[in-house]
């Protein structure tokens, strides 16, 4: 699983080193590499075992709403393979950079099942946003759900 943050950043050509322990991850997989689409102002990375889930379960939803096969149409539309190189980078194209906003300062996020590429500036928003969240009495009931 995807866990932790670090602090990265992303070179000229639109290169990023994975962390050692996502790098672990990822090879364990089939394949030396991540499926990356954007998602909520930033980018997701997956396991290709995991976007082949993903991606059945989009198949199986797609055709019911007007919405979910829009959805399929950006997500798994916009989606690139990048593998990794043999310094543990991988290339995030030019698309996906400026959908992200993706200059120079970059935050990776594991979330278990994913990780996560914010840009420092989109980060610190989401982290205020869910600080400010967190104070609604309804999203601390969600929380406490999980025995938190």
């Amino acid at each position: 699983m995807f866990r932790g943050s670090s602090s990265h950043t992303i070179d000229s050509k639109g290169r990023i080193i994975v962390p050692a322990r996502f790098r672990e991850i990822i090879k364990a997989d089939d394949n030396n590499g991540v499926m990356i689409s954007r998602m909520d102002s930033g980018l997701v990375g997956y396991t290709h075992t995991e976007w082949r889930k993903i991606e059945t379960r989009i198949l199986s939803l797609a055709e019911k709403s007007d919405n979910m096969r829009r959805f399929r149409r950006v997500f798994i539309g916009g989606a690139f393979e990048c593998p990794c190189d043999k310094q543990g980078r991988i290339l995030i194209p030019p698309m996906l950079r400026q959908y992200a906003d993706l200059s120079r300062e970059i935050i990776l996020v594991g979330v278990l099942d994913h990780f996560e590429i914010w840009s420092r500036e989109k980060w610190e928003k989401e982290n205020l946003h869910m600080e400010k969240d967190m104070k609604k009495e309804e999203v601390r009931n969600e929380i406490a759900k999980l025995g938190l």
